[in-house]
This record gives C-alpha cells, sequence and structure tokens, in this order.
C-alpha cells in the first residue's frame, strides 16, 4: 500500500501515544483496565464471533478508503451476531501495522468502524495494536440473545421455506466497478453509486430481528422477550460468503436439502441494463458479501415476513428431504443445477 509523503507515520509517535489516539474512539468508562467488562441481560446467552480481515486479500486501497476498510471490517461482525439472532454489545479491536501506516490512516479507520457501530449503538471496548509487515485487522464482536432465540444453521426442516433479506450480487457488482472503472457503461451514475455502496458500506441486518420475534411469537408457544420456553422454528446464517454457501453450508448442517428458485432471487435493478441473466445469477450465488440473513422458517410466518420486511425479501426456495441443493428455473427446459461449496471464494484455494 501506498501512502502520501510527509505525513505522521505510527513509528514516529511510538505504541504508547498510537493508543492514546485510539482511546478516543473507545467509552473512557469501559477502556483503561486490562480487559473489558461487559454486563448481559437476565437470562440471556453471550454470543462471540471474530473476522480477521488482511490488506490485499480482503481490502485494498484501489477499492476501499480506510474509512471503508473500518466500516467493513465492523458491519461483518455485526452480520454475523445478526445470524446468530443477536444484539450487540461490543467489538474489541486488534490490529497489526507496519510502521510506516501514517497516524491519519489509522484514525480513519477507526472512524468507519465507529460510524457502523454508532449506529447500533455498540461501542469499541478495547483491543490490541502490535507491529506487522502487513496491515491486519481482527475484530471480535459481543453480543447476547434469548437462548430460544438463538438461530442456529443445523435447525432447518423439511417444507421450510427459505427466505432472503435482500438483494444479491451488488456487492460483487461494486467490486467489480471498482477493479476495473471501463466496465458498467450503461449504468447510470445513480446506479453505479449504489452498487459500490453495497461493496463499500455494507449494512448487517440487525434491523431484521425484532421484526422476525414479534411475527414468530404469534406461530410458536413462546412469550417474546423471554429466555426460557420453545426454541423459535428458524434456521439460518448469513451470506457474506455467498447465498448459495449459505444455503449449502445450513442444508449440510441440518441433514436436508433445498430447491432454490432462479427467478424469485432478488436481484439489483441495476442489472437488467448491465448483466446478462447468467452473469447477475453469477453474482448473486457466488459474489458474496452483501451480508444478507437467509432464513429457514414455516411457510405462513416466511411470507409474512416478506411482506412486512419488503425491500428485496423474498421467499427463494423450499427445504426438501435429500442433501442435493438445486437451482430450478420453472420457466425454462434447463435442468436443474446442483449448487457447491466449490465456486465461491475459500482461502487457500
Amino acid at each position: 500500500m501506498q501512502y502520501p509523503r510527509g505525513s505522521v507515520q505510527v513509528q514516529d509517535i511510538g505504541e504508547q501515544k498510537l493508543l492514546q489516539i485510539l482511546q478516543r474512539f473507545c467509552p473512557p468508562e469501559i477502556i483503561g483496565d486490562d480487559a473489558a467488562v461487559l454486563s448481559t441481560e437476565p437470562d440471556q446467552s453471550l454470543v462471540v464471533t471474530t473476522d480477521v480481515l488482511v490488506d490485499n486479500v480482503h481490502f485494498s486501497e484501489i477499492t476501499t478508503s480506510p474509512q471503508d476498510v473500518g466500516w467493513r471490517a465492523a458491519a461483518a461482525n455485526l452480520s454475523d451476531l445478526a445470524a446468530m439472532g443477536a444484539s450487540p454489545l461490543g467489538i474489541t479491536v486488534g490490529l497489526a501495522l507496519p510502521g510506516n501506516v501514517p497516524v491519519s490512516w489509522v484514525e480513519q479507520l477507526y472512524q468507519g468502524m465507529t460510524e457502523c457501530l454508532q449506529q447500533y449503538s455498540t461501542p469499541i471496548v478495547g483491543g490490541d495494536v502490535v507491529r506487522s509487515p502487513i496491515i491486519t485487522l481482527a475484530i471480535t464482536a459481543f453480543g447476547q440473545v434469548y437462548p430460544n432465540h438463538t438461530i442456529r444453521r443445523n435447525t432447518a426442516k423439511v417444507g421450510d421455506a427459505i427466505v432472503v433479506t435482500g438483494v444479491h450480487g451488488a456487492s460483487a457488482a461494486g467490486l467489480q466497478l471498482l477493479l476495473h472503472p471501463v466496465l458498467g457503461k450503461n449504468l447510470s451514475e445513480s446506479d453505479r453509486i449504489a452498487l459500490i455502496k453495497a461493496h463499500q458500506r455494507p449494512q448487517p441486518r440487525l434491523d431484521v430481528l425484532p421484526l422476525l420475534w414479534n411475527i414468530l411469537s404469534s406461530y410458536s408457544p413462546f412469550s417474546y422477550g423471554r429466555g426460557d420456553l420453545t426454541p423459535l422454528p428458524i434456521s439460518g446464517m448469513d451470506s457474506s460468503d455467498g447465498l448459495a454457501d449459505a444455503v449449502v453450508q445450513i442444508c449440510r448442517a441440518s441433514g436436508v436439502g433445498s430447491v432454490l428458485e432462479s427467478t424469485q432471487i432478488s436481484l439489483p435493478t441495476a442489472f437488467k441494463h448491465w448483466l446478462t441473466k447468467e452473469q447477475a445469477l453469477e453474482y448473486a450465488l457466488y459474489g458474496g458479501e452483501d451480508f444478507e440473513l437467509v432464513l429457514c422458517l414455516p411457510k405462513e410466518p416466511a411470507h409474512v415476513l416478506v411482506q412486512q420486511l419488503g425491500k428485496g425479501t423474498a421467499v427463494v426456495g423450499t427445504i426438501i428431504e435429500g442433501s442435493t441443493v438445486l437451482l430450478r428455473n420453472q420457466n425454462e427446459k434447463n435442468p436443474d443445477q446442483v449448487l457447491t461449496l466449490s465456486r465461491g471464494f475459500q482461502h487457500f484455494c
């Protein structure tokens, strides 16, 4: 990564002064000791998730500003909490840096994280800074959830509807526009900006959870807000590694199969003016980093959720017996396509 000349670098001020700068982004009543102390609500379970981002693997100066790196890092962890049905309590940040990184770059990184976290009243409660030959950002997020509200991958049942909470493929398309500016000549400026924003500033779907609990409370023998009764009839995860990956992972964990209807998958409207049907579907299934929720639940509450949430929410398939995940287009005579984990992004491949 190239940095502007003349800027104050991390090695110029040292670890302690850098920590003093970063502590401005943390609540003063929590940081300052060897560890943070977080309180959970009565009868709730602690949820913990960690995500690591590496320079030139998960971000680059070509596609993301330091603010956007911070936003995306925070959003990825909050999305994992949402995928478990949890509300956030706080995050810790582990930051590894070369000594020649400008102090201003680090400050902007934390500004981006804070901008995302403030939407959900989530503080940075601690972390660590170390020297490294490459920028690496490791965030651990803490959340809380009533045990019977926990969303897991291994509880999908035959007959469940598969719901996605928004469009897929936008983030991958935005990344391509950033990497190859000559692409998308037929796109309007507003469509181009929307796709790029989907990549640089994804939104974790924590907003879905209160609506989901209220809907399911009408279909399950439990009281909303209590943690000692029947578990919710729901399974799911987020689509950070692609829609196909999420559905295959859920089915594998639950010991079931599924059928997805390709025409029901929600796509960005900009795709109509830019991509072929095949290209659009490839972005949606395997592009990743859309951070939507993929939920499996009984059909009646699933359709109520789609109606009330709107904005690209759709029932895209059904859980079936077996172990195969099929992609079907009922409007065409093409054979069903078997979806696997091999076509999405994987580390070390």
